[in-house]
């Protein structure tokens, strides 16, 4: 499983409403036809073939195509931003669609995308902000990531944390404060093994 994040305007065209109401994202670069065989190599040879892409240009173009025909896979997620909020979906495979293969329109090199749930950019961890601010066209996290549960992850809290939460909703307020008065006396009694016991409890909680 990868994580990536990819721009919402390939070509310079927003599309954030496109992607979120009919579930694919696009990365631009017409003109390549169909790269699903395509290696690095391929890739190159057509975009020169293409005219429209030189020097650094050239590479980037190279490096985007591969990241999102070859290193993207069905069962990845993706990223894109909107405002204030961000988008987490589970991708699908590559296909190409002849229909958009033209300069102006440009989505031709497209994946699918059921989206999971949005999140407020604020709720972000560090590590996905950061892949979020990148500026690039595409790019993949490249930390390591959990075995299950992204989204609760990408909002920095685990699912040891919610089950905790879960935990400390069952109990009002009132009975936590009179169980942590009684073990305040707990520290007071003359049993050693017991103003221990109070101590590890009250520090547990303080966590």
């Amino acid at each position: 499983m990868k994580l990536f994040r990819i721009t919402t305007s390939p070509m310079g065209v927003e599309r954030i409403g496109e992607f979120l109401e009919n579930n694919y994202i696009c990365i631009g670069y017409p003109g390549t036809g169909d790269l699903e065989h395509a290696g690095p190599e391929e890739m190159l040879a057509r975009l020169l073939k293409s005219g429209a892409y030189k020097g650094p240009e050239l590479e980037e173009a190279v490096v985007n195509l591969n990241l999102f025909v070859h290193e993207m896979q069905d069962g990845d997620y993706v990223l894109i931003a909107d405002g204030q909020w961000v988008h987490l979906g589970d991708l699908g495979d590559y296909f190409y669609d002849e229909t958009g293969d033209s300069p102006e329109d440009g989505r031709c090199h497209r994946r699918g995308v059921t989206w999971l749930r949005s999140i407020p950019q604020s709720a972000l961890n560090p590590e996905a902000a950061e892949l979020l601010a990148d500026e690039s066209l595409i790019s993949r996290y490249r930390g390591t990531l959990p075995a299950a549960r992204l989204e609760l992850w990408i909002e920095g809290k685990g699912p040891a944390d919610s089950v905790a939460d879960g935990k400390r909703n069952l109990v009002d307020e009132i009975t936590v404060t009179k169980a942590v008065s009684v073990l305040k006396e707990a520290l007071h009694s003359e049993d050693a093994d017991r103003r221990e016991r109070a101590a590890i409890a009250i520090l547990q909680y303080a966590k």
